[in-house]
């Protein structure tokens, strides 16, 4: 009997050699695969998916597709986005939260609708060096030439010309330190793309593919219009939260929130969701933990004056949160993470 770790959806699963067969064995799942060699991961709660090359039937015919997943990430996992080079071209959408990465080398930060594309040989990861609370998905693709001049072949499978895919590549190089644009229709694109795959109707494969190049031109000519105003209020929102950091002892209220920046209650309320995909009061907490993963680092202050510098009410409230977000409580956090001449 093998058993499997779900890192989607934190089920476990056993696979029985003798019936070939996948069973959930948590309360998350309760359906029997037929195959192993299924991506079992595509059935997760909360419709999340993983397929991966080489494990995943539904890739057999597209062998340029290295990965394509949903994932949606409710706490937080230390240690589980270090920061390594791409060998493939990877495009990520973020369809909830925020998420700090590091992409060639420069800081990011992604709010729902913006797409980061990464180049291969390009370095990504987490800013934070873990995923951040949010849903994301992605797609790797194989790409059979990208020249640093902007030569681009994306192989056979793709019915891009060949003037189109040049063309296409010097715009990915020109911008090869800016790709991180606003554009929604990836993320439905690779909703199609999905799709496609599972169903697999007459012409799918033809469809698949198209909807790959689609995205690369979609991409494209955002990045050739794209400009500084990308947004019309994270700015105010970086500042926001800036000010909320250098409080973050003070019980905000959400009216007090929505004052700093000129809003009413309802209009920033649906702002914030609208640009971190949490309520203002879930996305304060998120700061909270946050900054109390700094400090636990340090061994200068006890947790108890740590959760009420971080505007917890209690040790034992930012305990509880605080073990409920990242799985630790935070003295395990802190013995885990110290120096071994510091503990």
């Amino acid at each position: 009997m093998l058993i499997y770790a779900c890192k989607f959806c934190d089920a476990h699963y056993k696979q029985c050699i003798m019936r070939q067969s996948i069973i959930a064995s948590s309360i998350h799942l309760n359906t029997v695969f037929d195959c192993p060699t299924v991506c079992i991961f595509k059935y997760c709660r909360m419709n999340q998916f993983f397929l991966q090359q080489g494990t995943s039937n539904e890739l057999q015919l597209f062998p340029h597709i290295l990965a394509l997943a949903l994932k949606k990430n409710n706490a937080i996992q230390l240690d589980s986005l270090h920061t390594a080079t791409t060998n493939s071209l990877r495009i990520y959408y973020v369809v909830d939260g925020k998420f700090e990465w590091i992409v060639h080398e420069q800081q990011r930060i992604l709010y729902p609708g913006d797409v980061a594309i990464i180049l291969p040989g390009q370095k990504f990861g987490g800013g934070k060096g873990f995923l951040d609370i949010g849903t994301v998905s992605w797609i790797h693709i194989k790409i059979e030439k990208l020249e640093s001049y902007g030569k681009m072949i994306p192989g056979k499978w793709s019915s891009l010309s060949k003037t189109e895919s040049q063309t296409i590549g010097k715009i990915l190089m020109m911008n090869c330190s800016e790709l991180h644009i606003q554009l929604k229709e990836a993320g439905a694109i690779i909703e199609s793309v999905k799709t496609e795959l599972l169903n697999q109707q007459i012409g799918f494969t033809t469809r698949v593919n198209q909807l790959i190049d689609e995205l690369f031109i979609l991409i494209t000519r955002r990045l050739t219009q794209q400009n500084n105003s990308r947004h019309d209020f994270p700015q105010t929102f970086l500042q926001l939260e800036q000010t909320l950091r250098q409080r973050l002892y003070y019980q905000w209220t959400v009216d007090e929130m929505a004052a700093l920046v000129g809003l009413g209650t309802t209009a920033f309320n649906e702002k914030v969701k609208s640009f971190t995909g949490f309520s203002p009061l879930n996305y304060l907490i998120n700061i909270r933990i946050s900054e109390a993963i700094k400090l636990l680092k340090r061994q200068d202050a006890s947790v108890t004056d740590i959760a009420l510098e971080t505007g917890f009410y209690s040790s034992q409230h930012f305990s509880t949160t605080f073990r409920k977000l990242t799985g630790f409580t935070p003295s395990e956090f802190r013995k885990n993470n110290l120096p071994k001449n510091d503990i």
